[in-house]
């Protein structure tokens, strides 16, 4: 079952059929609040044999049925090797001869867009539609392409073949070439409001999920990735104080990029407080008070610098303590 209704992506999503005006479309925005889902939602519009590719997939004709078993002819779903599970949380048939190009199966995932893949996708677009309609292709996260990829969908991206859209959608689009940029309408999606990020949380049994979702900067999907994986209000907001306390245990079950989140989000708060201001992902009795800023300052930097490497720690529990006692050297000094 297609699984891409957001309630929050309603009212934007007609507007922007309404206003499309270019046959590229770029969906940006922060990551957690559905630029994928709305790129989908896009291309079952643009695909619906009822409308005339300015209102929403009417979900009951015969395009829209092969859309939602993952079987249309006319549309293409360009994922990097290492998101490729999306496909399934979606409700999309998994891309088996995908999954098998990788040079080893004990490499790890790509998580770029390669030039083969743009490749395979500008054969897709030279060929004709199969329905009569448009062509759809939809590219996640944009900013995956490499240079090379990118530089080879230009041409169509400039100059498509027929009835060929595309949607992009990226969770940083300022790192995207200019050119591709420059290609495309852009459509900002902004945080969703309160009102409806909670009951759809409630509704898949998130537990605290009022404090989650300010723990996450107001995204909803990536207070469900939290959750799913065990983390809970209590144990977040208990996380302040056990870093002071030089608990490497805190961290321990996390991986190193989320670790990093999560230190550079509670710097972030420290020095919000030290300044007067309300935190922004922390509750406010959470936070030791502490009295100086520059060691904070100077621990954001490291944070950053580190960052880098999240990906590529030599040891991850060797470093995971280094972190933990950086923090807590931090605190210390701030007080």
């Amino acid at each position: 079952m297609l699984n891409i209704a957001l309630p929050w992506l309603e009212q934007p999503l007609r507007d922007a059929l309404q206003r499309a005006r270019s046959h590229a479309l770029l969906v940006q925005g922060p990551a957690g609040v559905g630029q994928l889902e709305f790129a989908l939602q896009l291309a079952l519009g643009w695909l619906c044999e009822v409308g005339d590719g300015r209102q929403p997939g009417c979900g009951q004709c015969a395009s829209c049925r092969l859309f939602a078993s993952g079987t249309h002819p006319d549309f293409q779903l360009l994922l990097p090797e290492a998101l490729e599970p999306l496909r399934e949380a979606l409700g999309l048939p998994v891309d088996e001869e995908g999954s098998r190009s990788s040079k080893s199966k004990t490499a790890k995932p790509s998580r770029e867009i390669k030039v083969e893949a743009v490749r395979a996708l500008l054969s897709f677009a030279q060929s004709t539609s199969a329905r009569g309609r448009a062509k759809v292709a939809v590219i996640f996260p944009a900013e995956a392409l490499n240079g090379v990829a990118a530089n080879a969908l230009l041409k169509t991206l400039e100059e498509p073949s027929g009835l060929l859209r595309f949607a992009l959608a990226s969770h940083d689009s300022a790192s995207l070439l200019p050119t591709i940029r420059s290609r495309c309408q852009p459509v900002p999606l902004g945080l969703p409001a309160r009102e409806a990020a909670l009951p759809w949380l409630a509704a898949r049994g998130v537990e605290g999920a009022e404090g989650l979702l300010a723990a996450t900067g107001g995204r909803p999907q990536q207070v469900l990735e939290w959750a799913e994986a065990g983390q809970t209000d209590a144990a977040w907001q208990a996380l302040p104080k056990r870093i002071a306390r030089g608990e490497v245990q805190a961290l321990a079950d996390w991986l190193p990029a989320r670790s990093i989140d999560a230190l550079q989000r509670l710097c972030h708060d420290l020095l919000r407080r030290l300044h007067g201001q309300k935190p922004q992902f922390f509750d406010a009795a959470a936070l030791p008070v502490l009295r100086r800023a520059a060691p904070l300052l100077s621990w954001e930097t490291e944070l950053r610098r580190a960052a880098r490497h999240a990906d590529h720690p030599l040891n991850t529990g060797l470093w995971t303590e280094a972190l933990v006692a950086r923090a807590q050297a931090a605190f210390a000094a701030a007080k």
